[in-house]
């Protein structure tokens, strides 16, 4: 235990020590002053494909086509597309709201990538009066490959209807190419400045420069972190689409893997190590994965194994720490308030009938037993995702305040939901 907290402790202080100088442009933690922020996420998720050969965006206006929701609205409900503009308008009408965060899967699992959805996306966001900061999801690249999303798929002309054939790291590049063209700007209106692996990587690892999107800054005393983790398919481990990209595992994604995470996991490390040297409050992590959801695909654990090393790294750092974590994850739709690094500790969950508290069903604390207490200084939320109407969380963060762990406060973190009138 003690070791794997002392070496832990010296990886982030040589990290520290071998990164290049972070700029103070992106470090506003001094201020006391009150913090609000929209968190929302897998949003918009508009029509299913009708046909292999249509793209899902094709779904005319009006046609009375129930959107791609988990949640079952009734037909005749506009797409959440549709309902974005007036979404966008909602937050930038909330006057206690400074910041906006994305928190992955800009499309659904049946949506076709595509750079024209993509930019359209894109467009969309510059709408925001605040500042936006997104980490990509799984439905945007790991997934293209498959065929629900276009991967393989050719059209009548004999076009392929996804972008590059779906190929994941292609679709990746894209999702770069469009909405992170200058590291360590944001989205939206009123652009803040973060510091970007892109620009503050490991010399010891220059291929860390590709991950633009992994961000941080210092914000109300908080040190936020994003890290690219995606969700839905096990940190990309699913075998890519067999009839597009071959009967086996492909060198290229099994390089994806372990390049990507082995950058995450740096990046995670360089994140605790300046929260410490700053001195700061607490740490707010965001990611889209929802390392702990046991969808069924597979046998269930093995199907999360590939979380397993940002779920041990982030505990190691937090216990570390000794302040406040919270980590912010979209992916599995469901609102759920929890600490999955505490053995049977309390969640609040989302049901058929709104929401209520029962022990983690899903966290398996017994297959990776953090310390003989677990973290107490963690928690987790999991944003509600695909909804109509649209809705946002709001994300407080009051420097000042320490709070005990309730299902809507931890330190100096308080949120509630937020389903904007329309």
């Amino acid at each position: 235990m003690r070791k794997l907290i002392a070496s832990t402790a010296l990886l982030a202080t040589a990290l520290a020590t071998a990164l290049p100088a972070i700029a103070n442009h992106d470090d506003d933690s001094r201020s006391d002053d009150v913090l609000t922020i929209a968190v929302y996420g897998d949003a918009p998720y508009g029509c299913k494909a009708p046909t292999a050969a249509a793209a899902p965006d094709e779904c005319p206006a009006g046609a009375g086509v129930a959107p791609d929701s988990p949640n079952g609205p009734n037909p005749g409900d506009p797409r959440q597309l549709e309902a974005t503009p007036a979404f966008i308008n909602a937050v930038n009408h909330d006057h206690k709201v400074e910041l906006v965060l994305f928190a992955g899967d800009i499309h659904s699992g049946s949506g076709f990538c595509t750079q024209a959805y993509d930019q359209a996306i894109a467009d969309l966001w510059a709408e925001f009066r605040d500042p936006l900061v997104y980490t990509p999801g799984d439905n945007e690249w790991t997934d293209c490959q498959k065929s629900k999303e276009g991967g393989g798929i050719k059209n009548a002309a004999g076009d392929y209807v996804a972008y590059a054939a779906g190929h994941p790291v292609a679709n990746l590049a894209l999702v770069r190419s469009i909405f992170f063209p200058e590291a360590g700007r944001t989205l939206g209106g009123r652009e803040k400045r973060v510091t970007s692996q892109a620009l503050a990587y490991d010399p010891a690892h220059p291929s860390d420069a590709e991950y633009v999107e992994n961000v941080m800054w210092e914000q109300a005393r908080v040190l936020f972190v994003t890290a690219n983790i995606p969700g839905g398919s096990n940190n990309d481990d699913d075998q890519w689409n067999a009839g597009a990209f071959g009967a086996v595992k492909s060198a290229p994604q099994i390089q994806e893997v372990a390049q990507r995470t082995a950058a995450d996991l740096r990046w995670l490390d360089a994140a605790f190590a300046r929260a410490k040297a700053h001195d700061v409050k607490a740490v707010l992590i965001m990611e889209q994965a929802d390392m702990w959801d046991l969808d069924g695909t597979g046998p269930s654990l093995a199907h999360i194994a590939n979380y397993e090393p940002f779920i041990a790294k982030i505990a190691a750092l937090s216990k570390d720490f000794g302040k406040p974590v919270l980590l912010i994850n979209g992916d599995s739709h469901k609102y759920r308030s929890d600490n999955p690094l505490v053995d049977n500790a309390p969640c609040v969950i989302e049901t058929g009938n709104g929401t209520e508290t029962s022990a983690c069903a899903e966290d398996d604390y017994d297959s990776h037993p953090y310390y003989g207490t677990g973290v107490p200084n963690f928690h987790r939320l999991t944003i509600h995702g695909s909804t109509i109407p649209l809705e946002y969380t709001r994300l407080t963060i009051s420097p000042r305040e320490n709070s005990a762990a309730t299902p809507t406060k931890f330190g100096p973190f308080s949120w509630e939901r937020v389903i904007p009138s329309n």
